[in-house]
């Protein structure tokens, strides 16, 4: 079954082309500054190299058309017909306690979709656009969403409930809810598969971690508790997200610095993180490149950043009553290998032993714990497009 996998963003739409039996990539690319003059199309041609092709693309819909075009184009094209695409899976971010699980997209869907709009503003509107958007160009070809937060709704209420008045959840749905969900989802099945151990019977705690970042309990298969909550800001330290930080000093630094809603918005989702401590970049290469070079801020927003990730590690150890498999994915967990070092170094009260010259891998599949730790440590690379489109095929397979 051919799936066509679509990531909506609010300027930007990513695609992989994947044969779901063969779980062969057979094409990918994506658009970006859409609705912009320099709006542009980039794809991986068959001999591996890109090219990026400037197109004026006014809106979703023309985005995806051009898409379309590409994948049926008779030079660089791989399929001849759009016929040839059993059905299309899409991300999508927010599902609030509507979706525990990947959904045929409906009339109903859709509706349910737009209801977490105001938890979601930035994606869910964006997510949407794309939806109908394929749905206009390919009429009665079948549609499944695959939701962030889904995986996540197996946690307990003592897990995923604020301590604020209960009256907030009843009316708007404030709660933990979590996000990277089919990443955490697809790391762990696949952490297991590697190690050739039960996926319903073990202890897990997966750590995606790259510009955005989350940690996830894992027990015996279910979501028990996971570091981000109503929105992807709480939690660690990020890229640019300010991560768990004292309620009360946001008020105070609105009140101070006279900053209204949508300036806090700003300042603790694009200003602060790493980017904000270091005040050099959000990408960690540029951050190790500033250590290497004396930069005092640049070695703090390094340190803070490994120690949140310890720190939940450690709170999740606690909550699973033991872990049997520690999982880095993500950018930095499946490139950095110095931080992969830098926290497996401090987890000798869980029994992890570490093993240096196996660390030296960067993304790929790799056991970074000595032969002797009662913790395995692996480095699973995420495939979130991979999870949805296994999601897709099954769900469109179930309706023949």
């Amino acid at each position: 079954m051919k799936i066509l996998v679509l990531n909506n963003g609010s300027s930007s739409v990513k695609y992989k082309l994947i044969d779901s039996a063969t779980k062969q990539v057979l094409a990918e690319g994506g658009v970006e500054k859409i609705g912009l003059p320099d709006s542009f199309l980039k794809f991986k041609k068959a001999d591996g190299s890109k090219e990026t092709v400037t197109v004026l693309m006014p809106d979703h819909k023309e985005a995806i058309r051009q898409v379309f075009k590409v994948l049926t184009d008779p030079k660089e094209g791989v399929i001849k017909d759009l016929s040839e695409i059993d059905a299309i899976g899409h991300r999508v971010v927010h599902g609030m306690e509507y979706f525990n699980k990947s959904v045929l997209i409906t009339p109903d869907v859709i509706e349910k979709v737009k209801e977490c709009y105001p938890v979601a503003p930035l994606h869910n509107p964006a997510n949407i656009i794309g939806i109908e958007a394929v749905q206009e160009l390919m009429p009665g070809t079948p549609n499944v969403a695959v939701f962030d937060t889904a995986f996540h709704q197996t946690m307990p209420a003592k897990a995923y409930m604020y301590a604020l008045p209960y009256e907030y959840y009843e009316k708007y749905g404030i709660r933990r809810y979590g996000f990277h969900g089919t990443s955490h989802r697809y790391v762990s099945r696949r952490a297991c598969e590697y190690l050739g151990v039960d996926y319903g019977r073990q202890r897990i705690i997966p750590c995606h971690i790259g510009n955005g970042g989350s940690i996830t309990a894992i027990k015996d298969g279910k979501s028990v508790d996971t570091s981000m909550g109503l929105t992807p800001t709480e939690g660690l330290m990020m890229g640019t997200r300010v991560g768990d930080v004292d309620p009360g000093a946001l008020v105070y630094l609105m009140e101070r610095a006279d900053l209204d809603a949508k300036q806090l918005q700003t300042v603790i989702n694009k200003e602060s993180g790493v980017l904000g401590v270091s005040g050099i970049s959000n990408d960690m290469r540029d951050i190790e490149a500033g250590i290497a070079a004396g930069n005092e801020r640049a070695k703090l927003a390094m340190e803070m950043y490994e120690y949140r990730i310890l720190k939940y590690i450690g709170a999740y150890a606690a909550v699973l009553d033991g872990v049997d498999i520690i999982v880095f994915t993500g950018g930095v967990g499946e490139n950095q290998t110095k931080t992969r070092e830098n926290i497996c170094r401090h987890l000798n009260y869980l029994g992890v032993t570490f093993d240096a010259e196996a660390n030296k891998v960067r993304g790929e599949e790799v056991t970074v714990s000595g032969a002797d730790s009662r913790v395995k440590v692996v480095v699973i690379p995420t495939d979130e497009e991979m999870m949805i489109a296994e999601d897709t095929a099954e769900i469109v397979g179930n309706l023949k």
